[in-house]
């Protein structure tokens, strides 16, 4: 899953979550699923940086 992707699922998660009409079983289902999209887009987040970090971090001393 690419980062955007994951923010956009994580967006409809959200207003789901916050339209007040999941019964709770659906709620905790849900949370479960943003939790793993969040692990996900954390990874990307890291490789992302370990690419700039390899790649000199943008410091040009």
């Amino acid at each position: 899953m690419k980062f955007e992707q994951g923010m956009e699922k994580l967006e409809d998660i959200i207003e789901k979550l916050e339209s007040g009409k999941l019964t709770l079983e659906e709620t905790v289902e849900l949370y479960k699923s943003g939790n793993d999209i969040i692990a996900k887009c954390k990874a990307e987040i890291e490789k992302a940086r370990q690419v700039i970090t390899v790649d000199g971090g943008g410091n040009n001393d």
